[in-house]
């Protein structure tokens, strides 16, 4: 018992406060999440296809554009007209669809005016806008998403908002835009929660190993308190006794009656570090991606339908889907046109992938597949398109899971046995998404609050108690050093 006095004593000095940042920050970034740029602002930014432009097909674009892997083409109206973007596991890279010429952004004044036009086609004042920095990284695109579009041009509006646009130098999109109001609430959430400055985030390896170290010690700290907080705990005539008073009464009350959430809280937080550690993380193993095979050859199946497409098109994108071909078209944010192209099968252009299409697929995956279907609004294991309304298909294929976009025909997620039970042991008990209160976001929010509201008062009471003990400590020393 007295190493794990000692355990806690020293742990909880040297995390007290650490506790209380999470708790705090927490709160903030349940109301303000970690900037990013939604599907809705990303749509309405786009500029609608100027066909006559388009002379060139997406097979010459993946020729041109060196990407030998490629699985996917998306066609895009710049404000210097439509580009290819080709896409495949070994990198990204954007031609015009005129002249197969690089259509990589090289200077600022190019990037203002996409960023320019895109603000004003949401609706936002760009009269003003500027463009401010070429950056690798910085604090809000530090996460790895935005690997295949570095270096970043920065693009500040300069309106009432404080916005700052983010576009590609490889393709020229908009991939973030941010405001003032986002970023100083950031630095008091997710920054400081995550522990993100940008020195540190931008080396991934050292910060994945620096904080899962740090939340482990964490949750150290969190078992040892729990077992002493069990251990002190005296029933006498129907009220509780702590055996210290003041504030380290209070810490052991307050333990008590919120240790069990302190200590889910610290694990569930921990286990969002784990990047396959101890879970799967849902994602095809290398078995699987050898048995989806080596992607076609883009020649004559996406040859000559550039003059097919609809007028109304906003972006264009030829994908391979178990070998085949296919051709979606965003005509809304809501709404889709998916053709299949030549070796597709035979059936009508409709909006999504079709059960029987997924369930093709699945079977060179794994065995035993059963029928996929479509995944309910309300299912424990929630999965969802960027299209809205687009089916995402589930195949059970024994203890194996896979959830395929009825709309983009993108594999979004493996769950094996191990990734479901990851689910629930991080987002239900680090987020509260629990099926009960996934439909009363209110419920959920006050219910967040309230916890983390307590776990801040207890981890304040620790902050108390470690800084009178460290100066109990130096003034002992200091005492001992005197009479020497």
């Amino acid at each position: 018992m007295y190493l794990l006095r000692l355990t806690h004593r020293w742990l909880g000095v040297a995390f007290c406060a650490l506790f209380a940042m999470w708790f705090a920050s927490g709160i903030v970034m349940h109301f303000v999440p970690f900037p990013s740029l939604k599907e809705t602002q990303r749509f309405e930014g786009l500029i609608p296809i100027d066909l006559s432009l388009v002379v060139r097909d997406p097979s010459e674009a993946v020729i041109a554009g060196g990407i030998n892997d490629a699985t996917r083409v998306r066609l895009l109206q710049r404000i210097d007209g439509p580009v290819y973007v080709v896409s495949g596991t070994s990198g990204t890279r954007s031609v015009h669809a005129g002249d197969l010429s690089t259509a990589a952004v090289a200077g600022a004044q190019l990037a203002l005016d996409i960023a320019k036009d895109n603000a004003r086609r949401r609706g936002m004042d760009a009269s003003r806008a500027i463009a401010t920095a070429v950056t690798d990284y910085d604090q809000w695109t530090v996460p790895n998403a935005f690997d295949r579009h570095r270096p970043l041009y920065r693009v500040a509006l300069q309106d009432a908002n404080g916005t700052e646009i983010y576009v590609s130098s490889m393709t020229g999109e908009v991939v973030l835009d941010t405001t003032r109001s986002q970023r100083w609430w950031n630095y008091a959430g997710s920054v400081v929660h995550w522990i993100y400055p940008t020195s540190l985030r931008n080396r991934w390896t050292l910060w994945d190993a620096v904080v899962w170290r740090l939340s482990l010690l964490a949750m150290i700290a969190a078992i040892s308190g729990s077992v002493l907080g069990v251990a002190r705990w005296r029933p006498l005539s129907r009220r509780l006794k702590w055996s210290r008073a003041g504030w380290q009464g209070w810490h052991h009350l307050l333990g008590l009656i919120c240790g069990s959430f302190v200590l889910t809280w610290t694990f569930s937080g921990w286990l969002s570090m784990d990047h396959g550690r101890l879970f799967s993380r849902g994602q095809l193993t290398e078995a699987e991606r050898m048995a989806l095979g080596t992607p076609p050859l883009w020649r004559d199946p996406t040859e000559n339908h550039s003059q097919k497409i609809s007028s109304t098109a906003r972006e264009v994108e030829w994908f391979v889907f178990d070998g085949r071909f296919y051709r979606r078209e965003r005509i809304g944010f809501d709404g889709q046109t998916l053709v299949p192209m030549a070796g597709a099968g035979s059936r009508s252009p409709g909006g999504f992938l079709e059960a029987g299409e997924v369930g093709d697929l699945v079977q060179r995956l794994a065995d035993g597949c059963a029928a996929p279907r479509i995944v309910a609004t309300n299912d424990h294991y929630p999965v969802r398109s960027s299209v809205p309304g687009a089916p995402v298909y589930r195949s059970i294929c024994n203890d194996v899971w896979l959830q395929v976009d009825g709309a983009s025909g993108e594999i979004l997620e493996r769950l094996d046995r191990s990734r479901r039970a990851y689910r629930w042991l991080y987002s239900a008990l680090h987020t509260a998404d629990l099926p009960g209160l996934r439909s009363h976001p209110y419920l959920q929010s006050a219910l967040i609050v309230s916890l983390c509201g307590f776990g801040l008062l207890f981890s304040a009471t620790g902050v108390v108690i470690g800084w009178r003990r460290l100066r109990s400590t130096v003034s002992a020393r200091k005492g001992m050093s005197g009479r020497r």
